[in-house]
């Protein structure tokens, strides 16, 4: 099956300052392959009005459901996730991370993960601005995401 990450309302290219930070210029996202940090999967830029990925999956029946496994999915049984990765883009194309969301998969409800894998195909669809104007980062669970069951194309 796959898994396909729909994402709007970009923060920008720019992350100000803040307590502890400093301000991160030419700001990109992109979903971080497993074990391997520095292996990005199409980096977009913040300032793009939207951004998407796909991942390959895997759906195995445990005992306690359905549990994903994938080159992008990371996490043990029963608490996979996605991570998307902020980083910066220098000049020569090298992206520098700084921050880190968990795009959550162990919260997608049952039925629908269930119908996800009938479907093959399993869709989150998020904003990337947090409450704060800056990239959502930590645990992103609904609702802040939604999840839903598509039909492959």
């Amino acid at each position: 099956m796959r898994i396909r990450i729909d994402a709007v309302d970009l923060p920008g290219p720019v992350c100000p300052p803040g307590a502890a930070d400093p301000e991160y210029r030419n700001v990109h996202v992109a979903v971080q392959r497993r074990d391997r940090p520095g292996e990005l999967l199409d980096p977009h830029s913040a300032d793009a009005p939207h951004a998407g990925w796909t991942v390959e999956a895997a759906a195995t029946r445990t005992a306690s459901g359905l549990d994903l496994k994938g080159p992008y999915i990371q996490g043990r049984p029963g608490d996979r996730f996605v991570y998307l990765s902020w980083g910066t883009v220098d000049g020569a194309g090298a992206f520098a991370m700084f921050r880190r969301a968990k795009l959550m998969l162990a919260e997608v409800p049952t039925d629908v993960l269930a119908a996800a894998v009938r479907s093959g195909l399993l869709i989150g669809r998020l904003g990337l601005t947090d409450a704060c104007g800056e990239p959502r980062c930590a645990r992103v669970v609904p609702p802040t995401i939604t999840w839903t069951a598509g039909t492959p194309e």
